[in-house]
């Protein structure tokens, strides 16, 4: 009996069996008449769709490179938008066939899901079992199943020149870096890759983010349902989707090494010393990348002040739970750094509380230590006494801490 529910867990957290997240809660509520998704000729079920799952316009995000499954309608003069809240993220292109959805699953990795963009008295989204897993499943996202931004060099049609690679975004990368194939808009006094096209023999102007153009010479902004793409939201989605990563990857590891564990005693009895270590190190290594990116460590640089234009930055702060001082894990600091406090609001989502117990407690007590000052790893020098006093009294609204 044991050895069933071990295999059932396994199975939940992989994606064989129906997991609870908020687009298989949507698919119940419309089941069960509890909600309704409404289509219109000119954007099919997207605005309904960000509706029901709470995803604010203001997120919207504007791809043109062809690195989607949709690439045959994505170009620069129509590209795909992104809109994204804390869990969720919706993919459209003006014209294909399908709105592309992933979430970030409660405790395990994402989950896919596809809705057709074509009326129907009872629409219905499908949960996808592998075929957006040949790009979301491999080094790039961990080796869980999860989500990714690249930055590329894309020509004129929106194919990448893969002959010069591609960047993985997160909070680590330098601005200069990031963006390529994207358009970004509001105000950032940095040279990034964003706005621009080009041929090959133009790469080092590109590297130096010398082509950017404003996106409207590219496109017609009214096909969209806002003009923009947000900087702001641009940086929080990097960030967004590496922890999102991270607490997959830690989750994955504990629950593969504990059912591995469980395996082990039934056929063999009680585990033997090494066993436990190669399962305690299992579990910890992951956990342990995930609190630094929890703390934010390595974050790159931002050099700003940067400002959004699309009221994303206002909408996401207001999100937030706050302390008895004001102070909330959503505030934005935008001008050397994403966030005013070095540690991610994602400590406080369903996914990471619903990690594995013993990762959970793990985190919590190397955040704790680092925190307190007892930490000697060295890999966070970039919080000073007075941060680490702050983020001690923030996090102490949560009864665990």
């Amino acid at each position: 009996m044991a050895r069933a529910r071990i295999i059932a867990a396994l199975l939940v957290f992989q994606g064989a069996i129906p997991a609870s997240d908020p687009v298989s809660r949507l698919n119940q509520r419309l089941d069960a008449g509890q909600a309704t998704l409404e289509f219109d000729a000119k954007r099919g079920y997207l605005q309904s769709l960000l509706g029901e799952l709470d995803i604010p316009l203001s997120s919207q995000l504007l791809v043109f490179s062809k690195t989607s499954a949709q690439f045959r309608w994505i170009n620069p003069r129509n590209p795909r938008a992104i809109y994204f809240n804390d869990d969720t993220y919706v993919g459209w292109v003006p014209g294909a066939p399908l709105l592309e959805i992933s979430t970030a699953v409660p405790g395990g990795t994402a989950a896919f899901y596809t809705l057709r963009q074509r009326r129907s008295t009872r629409p219905r989204l499908l949960r996808d079992h592998g075929s957006c897993l040949q790009c979301h499943e491999s080094r790039r996202t961990l080796g869980v199943p999860g989500h990714l931004t690249r930055s590329v060099y894309p020509a004129p049609d929106g194919l990448p020149h893969f002959r010069h690679g591609t960047v993985d975004t997160d909070h680590k990368t330098a601005i200069s870096e990031r963006w390529g194939g994207w358009f970004v808009t509001g105000q950032i006094p940095l040279a990034h890759r964003g706005n621009a096209i080009g041929p090959e023999d133009s790469f080092a102007e590109f590297a130096a983010g010398l082509l950017g153009r404003p996106h409207e010479r590219f496109i017609m902004p009214a096909k969209y349902p806002t003009p923009h793409s947000d900087v702001v939201a641009h940086l929080v989605l990097a960030h967004q989707t590496r922890v999102h990563n991270a607490i997959a990857k830690a989750g994955h590891e504990a629950q593969a090494a504990m059912a591995y564990q469980a395996e082990m005693a039934t056929l063999f009895g009680e585990p033997s010393a090494s066993l436990l270590a190669s399962v305690k190190r299992r579990i910890e290594r992951p956990a342990e990348l995930l609190v630094r990116d929890l703390l934010l460590a390595g974050e790159a640089r931002l050099k700003g002040p940067i400002e959004g234009d699309s009221g994303f930055a206002e909408e996401f702060q207001a999100g937030g739970s706050r302390d008895s001082s004001g102070r909330s894990l959503r505030d934005l600091d935008l001008k050397s750094h994403l966030f005013r406090h070095s540690c991610s609001y994602l400590i406080r989502s369903p996914a990471f509380e619903a990690l594995p117990e013993r990762v959970r407690r793990y985190v919590e007590r190397r955040i704790k230590e680092v925190l307190d000052g007892t930490d000697d790893s060295g890999q966070f020098g970039h919080l000073d006494v007075s941060e680490r006093a702050s983020l001690r009294a923030m996090l102490k609204s949560q009864h665990r801490w």
